[in-house]
């Protein structure tokens, strides 16, 4: 298959059909035809997708599904199986990362200030269009990362949203050269964006409620573990909550040294409990949230993260037990991040 013809494929996969808890089997099979390729589309056959947090919170509801029957996934890897008529870029056969951001207007004037992760017209994939959780997807050739051809794909795909969040979350945290960081959650996220920070010279400490997460934190370099509430051996310069946890907005708060920065990664928090200025805030503490990424994000890390070797930790399923994934996710059961591949 080459350049798009007006033919259409079946893929197969799952949808988000009744958002509920994860019990409820919010998540169920489905066969659809996929369009053939738009002017500037690529068509994927999907080699891996990871399965991100994000995709639970679709699932179980606590994002409100943007569209009906969607099929989540945004850590992408995947072959350019047919390209648009005005393609450019990629070919046939090339090895493709699609990832959260799906499109952007382009002319707003966050866009043109390269700020594009806050345009108010951005769509998403596994939101707003169908993602990975299937054997075919379709993705902007604008928005497609070129990845290495002869890596692992599953190793790849929580580079693509995970990795790519947690750089993201990393930078806005302002973490000084040589400073000290807290995270707070260790999964998928948490474990890309602490290699980061080690490589970089900074000393980090890890909160996570998770045994399985703290030894994997240990093995990776991290100077301290300990309980997600517990407080770390020192003062830090800055923090990251992953965990979707409100409740330890103000423990992180507390961690911080003066004029230190919590950065909060996740798309959806839990709600906040009432902050004590002084024990919080005072002395310049910064509070910062994260909107999504630039592509610029995605670029710089993807090389970064091939620079200094990233190790990434996949706990694997088969396409067929997505919903097994998901489960896992919710339950603190997955090691790293959890990844689909074809059945």
């Amino acid at each position: 298959m080459g350049r798009s013809q007006h033919a259409t494929q079946m893929l197969s996969g799952w949808a988000v059909e009744t958002p509920g808890p994860i019990r409820t089997g919010p998540l169920v099979r489905t066969h659809r035809q996929v369009t053939a390729p738009g002017p500037d589309e690529l068509l994927l056959q999907v080699e891996a997708c990871g399965v991100c947090r994000t995709d639970l919170h679709l699932a179980e509801g606590d994002l409100t599904p943007h569209r009906p029957s969607t099929i989540p996934g945004h850590e992408i890897v995947g072959r350019v199986a047919a390209v648009g008529e005005t393609v450019s870029v990629f070919r046939t056969g090339d090895r493709v990362g699609g990832a959260w951001l799906h499109r952007t207007c382009g002319s707003c004037r966050y866009c043109r200030a390269g700020r594009e992760n806050l345009c108010p017209r951005s769509t998403y994939t596994g939101w707003d269009k169908d993602g990975g959780f299937a054997d075919l997807v379709l993705v902007p050739e604008a928005f497609a990362y070129r990845l290495p051809g002869a890596q692992e794909a599953a190793l790849l795909a929580p580079l693509l949203c995970a990795g790519i969040i947690g750089y993201r979350s990393l930078r806005r945290s302002a973490l000084p050269t040589g400073g000290r960081l807290g995270i707070y959650g260790f999964g998928a996220s948490a474990h890309l964006a602490a290699q980061v920070a080690l490589a970089e010279g900074a000393t980090v400490h890890v909160m996570t409620r998770s045994a399985q997460a703290r030894e994997l934190a240990t093995s990776l370099g991290a100077s301290s573990v300990g309980g997600a509430y517990e407080s770390p051996p020192e003062p830090l310069d800055s923090a990251i909550l992953f965990a979707p946890v409100g409740d330890l907005v103000p423990v992180a708060l507390e961690a911080l040294d003066r004029s230190g920065t919590l950065a909060v990664a996740g798309i959806h928090l839990s709600d906040i409990p009432s902050l004590n200025y002084q024990r919080h805030l005072f002395q310049e503490r910064n509070l910062r949230s994260v909107t999504s990424n630039t592509r610029q994000d995605g670029r710089e890390f993807l090389e970064l993260a091939e620079r200094i070797g990233i190790q990434v930790t996949v706990s694997r399923y088969p396409l067929n037990r997505a919903d097994q994934a998901l489960t896992d996710l919710a339950a603190d059961r997955v090691n790293g991040a959890a990844v689909l591949t074809p059945d």
